[in-house]
């Protein structure tokens, strides 16, 4: 009997330890870069992107407060790499472009090459030398 319980008991912290390992993958997956190549041909009209080289646009609202950071980490950006424009979008004052690009959380970071083709998007608060290693390609 007791080794049938041990099999059990072992059996029980075995799949406990896996979910929670899939748990925290998942959990750690959520913010970080998604490749966005897949994603249709959207109107980017009112997004203010730039032709001449990559634009990082976040979506925020005055009410968010991880967004601060966002900008902070955007504007160092566009100072560390001349050629990177940066564009703020409030959802409050804009919902219509918060629903064309499926806007659910905020912050969230949407990366367009200067032809306007979306290259990457973020959830949350992207750390800057991420960022710099993704755009420093399109400078050139």
């Amino acid at each position: 009997m007791s080794t049938s319980l041990a099999v059990v008991v072992t059996a029980v912290i075995a799949a406990t330890g896996v979910a929670f390992v899939i748990g925290r993958l998942l959990t750690l997956r959520s913010g970080m870069l998604r490749a966005a190549e897949q994603a249709a041909d959207v109107d980017t009209a009112g997004l203010d992107l730039s032709t001449e080289g990559p634009t990082i646009v976040h979506f925020s609202a005055p009410w968010c407060g991880p967004c601060a950071a966002v900008r902070r980490v955007a504007e160092q950006i566009c100072a560390d790499l001349p050629g990177v424009h940066h564009s703020e979008i409030d959802i409050d004052e804009n919902p219509e472009l918060a629903q064309r690009f499926s806007i659910l959380s905020l912050p969230t970071t949407l990366i367009f090459d200067a032809a306007g083709k979306l290259r990457y998007r973020t959830s949350g608060v992207p750390r800057a030398d991420e960022l710099r290693t993704l755009l420093t390609p399109w400078l050139a």
